[in-house]
């Protein structure tokens, strides 16, 4: 989702308006990586793309405050916001750059026991993109190491489509906002999970699994091939 121009609290609130489940995906999502099979050693060392405005970094400090956490986003603006709100938390590595970018720096590959991806793939468009992106992330894992991504997908049932979208715009109205136009008119590139499947397995991947959904929004658990 585009965060440009809301602070914290406002985007937050925003967010938890527009996407059902919103005010627990930064805490499913640490939850589930927490676990994870490298992630759950103590001091890993976990990768935050796309950090916004920092929900996720909030409930990895205080699930897991012995992570070594970097957080990355493209914006100066989003890292800035993240940092005020975590109080220029001791210990997270603030990096204004992209996962393409990152991987090639120096000690970055192979480095990471888990990876946290909310609501980010959705704004990449299917050029390339997704897949530069994704390739990236598994590049910066250690090999079995996982990455919880949660984004708005295309349905698997086309007749469930308006359903759907008519659901979403009563979800909308019921949280107090005037519904948003349809993903596609919003800059925003979902796709469905055999695209995914195909693009996560490309990009080093095994199969998607589902944790999370609710309406067109879906959280997966990757793990890195060995």
């Amino acid at each position: 989702m585009n965060t440009a121009g809301y602070d914290s609290p406002g985007y937050e609130r925003l967010q938890s308006q527009v996407i059902p489940g919103y005010g627990s995906l930064a805490r499913l999502a640490v939850a589930l990586l927490a676990v994870s099979p490298a992630a759950r050693a103590p001091g890993a060392a976990v990768l935050v793309a796309g950090c916004g405005t920092g929900a996720e970094l909030v409930e990895a400090v205080a699930q897991r405050p012995d992570w070594q956490l970097t957080a990355i986003d493209p914006s100066d603006e989003m890292l800035e916001e993240s940092r005020q709100r975590l109080a220029d938390q001791a210990g997270i590595d603030w990096r204004q750059t992209t996962a393409e970018a990152l991987v090639d720096q120096p000690g970055i590959a192979g480095r990471f026991a888990g990876a946290l991806s909310v609501l980010v793939l959705q704004s990449l468009p299917d050029d390339g993109s997704k897949l530069a992106f994704l390739s990236a992330l598994a590049r910066s894992l250690q090999p079995g190491a996982q990455l919880v991504l949660v984004d708005l997908m295309q349905t698997s049932l086309p007749s469930l489509e308006g359903q759907l979208e008519q659901a979403w715009a009563g979800f909308q109205r019921a949280s107090g906002l005037d519904p948003l136009p349809a993903a596609r008119h919003q800059g925003l590139h979902p796709v469905g999970l055999a695209r995914l499947t195909s693009l996560v397995n490309a990009a080093g991947f095994g199969d998607p699994a589902r944790v999370f959904q609710a309406l067109g929004f879906e959280g997966f658990l990757l793990q890195r091939r060995a």
